[in-house]
């Protein structure tokens, strides 16, 4: 960097020219790789102990938890069929998963808050008021996706699977396998109900348009049923489009989205 002598300076004295890569907001100090592992753990400590938190009160109420999760698919169950468990601590590791889930659940706020702390150093001052929307937002993908597979999508597939029960084939779903279905079906489509905050927040940064999502819509379709047909246990089309419509619906929303926030007078990322 180089030196300019200080005006009026009879001593030759220097002064350093100011640093031309400061941030905006006048903060100007840059983290370093072993700062950002630092701030990366002490993130992740925190989100643990809320999520910890969350898991000692979803415990507290376990029973009333357990009965909610399982309320869809018993109104969907042939009359007389019974969960039932076929090792001895099968039944108390369900409750575990089962407090594990409500409690990140309970703590998606807090956990949702940390990442953006984490992120939010690399963000300039104008782009740091989106934490509270971005927390809210976050958080509510995650509810609506939870309840859109616990309310739709679950007692759908339960039904479909069910309906194989009869004189030959007795339908007796274990507890174990049913709660890893229902789990692995809840993280789809949680992570699915994210893609309008994520449209929202890469417009405002002007990264994406509009137009460039339009462009892109026949491959988002094909994309929505591939990703039905990966995250449904069985390969029918029903069960696949349980799936891909809401994938498609929020794309096309998200479209809106991106047209609605985009910046007004800025050059829109160009399309392919």
């Amino acid at each position: 960097m180089p030196l300019v002598p200080f005006p009026g300076s009879q001593s030759g004295a220097f002064l350093t020219p100011p640093d031309d890569d400061e941030d905006d907001d006048g903060s100007g100090s840059k983290m370093s790789f072993l700062e950002h592992l630092d701030e990366f753990r002490k993130r992740i400590i925190h989100a643990l102990l809320g999520v910890v938190v969350g898991v000692f009160v979803s415990f507290a109420f376990i029973e009333r938890i357990v009965n909610f999760i399982w309320g869809p698919m018993r109104r969907v169950l042939p009359p007389g069929v019974k969960l039932i468990y076929t090792e001895p601590a099968e039944a108390f590791s369900l409750y575990i998963q089962i407090s594990l889930l409500a409690g990140a659940l309970l703590a998606a706020p807090w956990v949702m808050y940390q990442v953006w702390l984490f992120i939010s150093p690399g963000l300039h001052s104008n782009e740091k008021k989106f934490a509270i929307p971005f927390v809210v937002f976050t958080t509510l993908g995650l509810l609506f996706g939870a309840t859109f597979n616990h309310y739709i999508a679950f007692p759908f597939m339960i039904r479909f699977l069910a309906s194989f029960n009869g004189v030959d084939l007795v339908f007796m779903p274990r507890i174990e396998d049913t709660f890893d279905m229902y789990l692995k079906m809840a993280l789809g489509m949680a992570a699915v109900f994210q893609l309008p905050t994520v449209v929202f927040f890469l417009a405002k940064l002007n990264l994406v348009s509009a137009r460039f999502l339009w462009s892109k819509g026949k491959y988002a379709i094909l994309l929505a049923f591939i990703i039905g047909a990966v995250v449904t246990p069985t390969g029918d089309p029903i069960n696949q489009t349980i799936f891909a419509a809401p994938i498609v619906i929020l794309y096309f929303l998200s479209i809106v989205i991106a047209w609605i926030v985009a910046p007004k007078g800025r050059k829109a990322p160009p399309v392919d």
